[in-house]
């Protein structure tokens, strides 16, 4: 009979945890590399989902960035993914997605906006991207996102960045080591305002920032509908008195439709409600707001427009 009873227990026990397992969602967040913004925010979302949300079990993925985040959506592997500008192109089925669009990705939140800083060596002559011409520019590492736009960018302005300049790959550390030791002329960098190599190359003023004009602006912005105008606010760096002229892509928050309505809406309102808990891990965070809903390129996901059209950010 104890036996029996043990069984019983036993059985029960099993049956109780396959339905919990069962009940319970699981979220596999794409991030980025465990020294970026990507990874510790995607934790710290997580952590907000996870106790806010009943049966929630959220996981922040250590990744090499956009490009392996929408490849991890793609096969199921993740169910949201952090993203810069790349993701249009993908949902487009453009460059590198010729032939293989992600017409089903959904935006859940727009989270801060990486613009193009043009920095030239303290006291230079380079007053625009025209007098780029002849000189040893850093254009980004290899394969990185940054050279890809940074190429763009020259392109569309009439710089051939293979014959034109004298192209240097370097990423923002090399950047910064590079004007300090006076081996580069200039140098164009994607990042968000206050990243760590601008702010070092500020402090030593081996550089300074320059505006873009405005049509080197619009030209990059239609041949890259992801890039807006934007203004780096002055001081944001020792030494920039006064708003410098830019453009800038948004990082957002990328699903897509096979993610249940009821849980990217609650989802969502989570991320607002509990939005300090997440500033208190970056403060990068503090434009994650609706108002930039508009800088998200592909449709929002239904059960996050539920929630912006609950608390009146959309009609």
């Amino acid at each position: 009979m104890k036996n029996f009873i043990k069984l019983v227990l036993v059985t029960a026990l099993i049956f109780s945890f396959a339905a919990s397992a069962s009940a319970a969602t699981f979220i596999n967040i794409g991030t980025g590399s465990t020294g970026g913004t990507y990874y510790p925010v995607g934790a710290a979302m997580a952590k907000v989902w996870n106790s806010s949300i009943s049966g929630m079990k959220a996981n922040a993925q250590s990744t090499g960035g956009t490009a392996q985040n929408l490849a991890l959506l793609g096969k199921g592997e993740a169910e949201v993914i952090f993203a810069d500008g790349l993701y249009f192109f993908a949902y487009e089925g453009k460059g590198a997605f010729e032939g293989k669009a992600m017409k089903n990705l959904c935006g859940l939140a727009p989270l801060y906006a990486e613009p193009i800083h043009f920095l030239v060596a303290k006291g230079s002559n380079i007053k625009s991207i025209k007098d780029l011409k002849g000189k040893r520019v850093s254009v980004g590492a290899v394969g990185s996102g940054t050279e890809v736009t940074v190429r763009t960018l020259l392109k569309a302005n009439g710089i051939d960045p293979d014959k034109d300049i004298k192209a240097e790959n370097l990423g923002l550390s090399d950047t910064a080591s590079a004007f300090a030791d006076k081996n580069i002329d200039a140098g164009l960098t994607v990042g968000a305002l206050g990243i760590a190599g601008v702010v070092e190359i500020a402090t030593l003023g081996t550089a300074e920032l320059r505006d873009f004009e405005p049509e080197v602006i619009d030209k990059l912005c239609k041949e890259l509908p992801y890039y807006l105008p934007f203004d780096i606010p002055a001081n944001t760096y020792k030494g920039q008195t006064k708003p410098v002229k830019a453009m800038a892509s948004w990082n957002v928050l990328i699903t897509n439709d096979k993610l249940d309505t009821d849980t990217a809406y609650q989802m969502t309102k989570a991320l607002y409600e509990k939005k300090q808990d997440i500033l208190n891990v970056s403060s990068r965070l503090s434009s994650m707001s609706p108002e930039n809903l508009k800088y998200i390129q592909v449709p929002i996901h239904p059960g996050a427009l539920k929630y912006y059209k609950e608390i009146g950010a959309v009609k």
